[in-house]
């Protein structure tokens, strides 16, 4: 098997990232499969300790700055994350290094029996796309032999793939409004869904929380006898300065405080940082050497592309993923902060699932010139409905046949002192780095 036939075979399961308000909460549906795959392929999910992050927002920067911490500090360490921008690689990485195209082959190949038993097993339901891939990252990482792995939930957590795994300690990250179709439409149920990650007696960390959430949260660590750690209660931070290329702050952490530097912007990537850092503290005091200055190197040292990231100056350019309304509002205070003498050109684009009418409200407080975009991805939402969203609120819109050619256009008409931002999906933004790294 070559890659290109493992991506094929991938691809012969179902995948409900590429079908926008597709349901799995269905009565009766478990995780019984997954762990039936797992069982037949020896348990590769139990050979590491695991590092387990769900929530909404940051859940991807706080675990790649918790996978480059542990690098850091000398463990060997595997970090699976979701979605991916260009390959499907970039999804599975050992302490900074994609999976190779012959290792993804190799690796399918070798778990490709055990998957065709549970297919045609009728007792056990069919796995899907991401199912797939998620034993395929636990198979890699054991044969990488990791000492750590740093888990990235795709979607909710009770029912995720990735919630078969014991976690030395688990991470909720900052949870609001998405995916209402699928996880609840209430901050309560969505933070019962995220939650549901949460093992009898681990370690939690939880960042700050709408009270609805917090309370739902709070009430499943009780109910599993969790130890929870809060973020900015038991570990607090603040910013010390910064530029357009990286941020300066201390973490006030409950062993020790950090003097750190992260090449991330945004005031949300100071809360991931700590999010990381109360998480870090906790395997360290389990027994692994973690210093500060490991903290230090593995912060300064973390790269996670698409999250307000400036790829170019005058005209400045901005990418950034945010896709909800809680994640829009933010990035508009973040604009308001680093930008708020620049004219806005903006290329948004969104998926179909997402409250397009709330995430445009929030868009218009910036009084942007708008061109709508629809990215090359199943669950795109059509520029019509883009442009009539603005056009109610008094924005007429451009629609770009592309996002390149908008991102062209847009260029075209800034002047170096404005600010072309591009948002709304992470396919939107993953099209937009393909830009700029061929420009």
């Amino acid at each position: 098997m070559n890659y290109r036939q493992a991506e094929e075979y991938l691809s012969s399961f179902v995948n409900y990232e590429q079908i926008p308000g597709i349901s799995y909460a269905q009565p009766g549906y478990s995780l019984r499969h997954v762990e039936e795959l797992l069982n037949r392929m020896g348990n590769p999910q139990f050979a590491a300790r695991t590092v387990h992050i769900a929530g909404t927002k940051g859940k991807g920067s706080v675990a790649a700055m918790t996978a480059r911490v542990l690098t850091a500090s000398g463990y060997r360490t595997g970090l699976y994350t979701s979605p991916h921008f260009h390959s499907l690689r970039e999804r599975i990485s050992v302490d900074g290094s994609l999976i190779s195209e012959a290792e993804f082959a190799a690796t399918m190949a070798e778990i490709r029996p055990f998957i065709e038993s549970v297919r045609q097993d009728a007792a056990f339901r069919q796995l899907t796309y991401f199912e797939v891939l998620t034993a395929l990252a636990f198979a890699y990482f054991r044969k990488e032999q990791v000492d750590f792995q740093v888990l990235e939930v795709g979607l909710g957590g009770r029912l995720d793939a990735t919630n078969v795994a014991k976690p030395a300690v688990c991470i909720i990250t900052s949870i609001s409004l998405d995916h209402t179709q699928i996880l609840g439409n209430s901050l309560g149920q969505i933070a019962r869904e995220k939650a549901g990650i949460v093992k009898p007696g681990c370690w939690v960390v939880i960042s700050p929380q709408p009270e609805e959430a917090a309370s739902a949260i709070k009430e499943i660590c009780r109910e599993k006898e969790a130890k929870v750690v809060h973020v900015g209660e038991d570990i607090k931070w603040h910013k010390t300065g910064g530029d357009m290329f990286h941020q300066s702050l201390v973490i006030e952490g409950r062993e020790n405080n950090y003097d750190v530097r992260i090449p991330l912007l945004g005031d949300f990537q100071l809360e991931n940082a700590a999010a990381a850092v109360a998480a870090l503290e906790i395997v360290g005091s389990a027994g692994f050497a973690i210093s500060a200055a490991d903290i230090a190197e593995g912060l300064a040292g973390v790269e996670w592309p698409g999250r307000f990231q400036i790829v170019q100056q005058h005209p400045a350019v901005l990418i950034d993923g945010a896709h909800n309304v809680a994640s829009m509002k933010r990035l508009m205070s973040n604009i308001k902060e680093y930008f708020s003498d620049r004219r806005i050109l903006l290329v948004f684009g969104t998926s179909s699932d997402k409250d397009i009418p709330g995430i445009v409200g929030e868009l218009v407080s910036l009084s942007p010139q708008v061109i709508v975009v629809q990215a090359r991805h199943s669950r795109a939402a059509s520029l019509a409905v883009l442009a009539a969203e603005f056009s109610q609120r008094g924005i007429e819109v451009e629609s770009g046949e592309s996002i390149s050619q908008a991102l062209s256009r847009a260029l075209s008409r800034a002047d170096r002192t404005d600010l072309v931002c591009v948002t709304g999906s992470l396919f939107v933004v993953a099209e937009a780095l393909d830009y700029f790294s061929a420009s």
